[in-house]
């Protein structure tokens, strides 16, 4: 089946807290589904962890009548905790991330000094590489390679949507910051490129939206559409225009509020730590780290 032929049914749900949208992606002929970057409540002034956002995921894909194949994260999140070890549990899929996450817990083992971690990806039950393919029901899904975010960032690319992450926003909210350590402004550069290589139709899903001027939450747009408007990429801009831009712009947002909480949940495949000897769970914040 050809993929633009293969229409997905996609259904967002947004995340107010992160401004994060997490994804059905379903195939209506054979009711299988995946789900994408899912997130795990956290109240990081109370310390409280919950299920609700994954909860509702799966009190959709019950109520369509949907079987879950595949648990799949973009990359690992600095915003918000992924759910998808808590699904995998709930559901028996398997979870899924691309392989350059093995990079992304190199980096962060020695950040956290964490020498027990093992960072080999073996948190998930698949690494993808660039280029690789699989199927949700009869919907054929492939992957990009998407760094400059991170060092691990992918796109999956299922029917005829593309799950773009933290590369493109909306036309209005223009790229992804570059400043995590890991992230390259010019290699996002060549990520946004091939994305704006498929197909002028397809639709792409962002992972963010922050809802500019305070408009309503957005979270698909087209190539089409990415190309003629979007902020940061359109009207002619060359690679050194945008790598200016990108670079101006990231010197002046602050470190997202829990990205030294998130990345140790998320490089372990959304994981909690361990409860200690008191039967609770401590997470580890290094100080003065970036």
């Amino acid at each position: 089946m050809d993929a633009l032929s293969a229409r997905s049914q996609v259904t967002g749900f947004y995340d107010e807290p992160s401004g994060s949208v997490q994804y059905v992606v379903a195939d209506m002929a054979t009711r299988k589904c995946a789900i994408i970057d899912p997130v795990l409540d956290f109240d990081e002034r109370s310390g409280a962890t919950a299920t609700k956002n994954a909860d509702a995921l799966l009190d959709f894909v019950r109520e369509s009548g949907l079987e879950v194949e595949w648990i799949l994260d973009t990359h690992p999140h600095a915003d918000h905790f992924s759910a998808a070890h808590y699904l995998r549990g709930r559901t028996g899929a398997p979870t899924a991330i691309g392989e350059k996450v093995i990079d992304v817990q190199k980096l962060w083992k020695v950040i956290y000094n964490w020498p027990e971690f093992s960072a080999d990806g073996s948190q998930w039950d698949r690494l993808f590489a660039d280029g690789a393919t699989f199927s949700v029901g009869g919907l054929p899904a492939r992957v990009l390679f998407s760094p400059g975010h991170t060092l691990a960032s992918i796109t999956y690319v299922i029917g005829d949507a593309a799950f773009i992450h933290d590369t493109l926003f909306m036309p209005d909210s223009g790229t992804a910051r570059t400043d995590f350590p890991g992230g390259s402004a010019e290699r996002l550069w060549r990520s946004i490129e091939d994305i704006l290589a498929l197909p002028d139709e397809t639709r792409l899903f962002v992972g963010h939206d922050y809802q500019p001027g305070g408009r309503e939450a957005r979270w698909e747009s087209t190539v089409a559409e990415q190309k003629a408007s979007n902020i940061h990429v359109a009207g002619g801009k060359t690679e050194a225009d945008f790598v200016a831009l990108r670079q101006a712009r990231d010197r002046t947002l602050p470190m997202p509020r829990l990205i030294l909480h998130a990345l140790q949940v998320n490089m372990n495949g959304g994981r909690l730590p361990e409860p200690e000897s008191n039967g609770r769970r401590y997470l580890k914040f290094p100080l003065d780290c970036l």
